[in-house]
């Protein structure tokens, strides 16, 4: 399974260890940033990780900046990006099995390196329910997506 993971400044240190211990287990694609630079700003990260998503069917993302917020809007700005974000293990298994979220977000600040790599587990071991209005909720959001593309 392959895995986009990137960040801002605030959450680098945290995305490069969280990489490496995902490397164990998945195939992981660093898009960046490379170094620690406080100019860094999350838009830029949040489009290459949820672009290379979208693009490449069956994969993961994993965003990190300080709240998460700013990662998770900016990657849903992307049709067919399904950003959520995560701050419990429940959430990461809710979030794929009811909504077939795609990339996961966390708030650097708020989570040791264990706890994302868990719940990055978590959201990667949930397969998505498939339940009749689980289906039907993520068909009304793709015409939602349809409607924008269109104007």
């Amino acid at each position: 399974m392959k895995v986009f993971i990137a960040s801002d400044h605030r959450g680098f240190v945290k995305k490069n260890e969280l990489a490496e211990k995902l490397s164990k287990n998945y195939e992981v694609v660093d898009l960046g940033p490379e170094n620690l630079n406080p100019a860094d700003d999350y838009p830029v990260f949040a489009e290459r990780v949820a672009r290379a998503v979208v693009e490449d069917p069956g994969s993961f993302g994993v965003l990190l900046c300080n709240s998460g917020e700013g990662m998770e809007i900016a990657a849903n700005k992307v049709n067919g990006a399904r950003a959520a974000l995560v701050w419990q293990e429940h959430i990461a298994r809710e979030t794929r099995a009811d909504n077939d979220s795609n990339i996961v977000v966390f708030a650097s600040d708020e989570h040791g390196v264990e706890a994302l790599h868990k719940m990055t587990e978590v959201f990667l071991d949930t397969k998505f329910s498939g339940a009749k209005r689980h289906k039907r909720r993520l068909h009304e959001i793709e015409q939602i997506e349809q409607e924008e593309s269109n104007d």
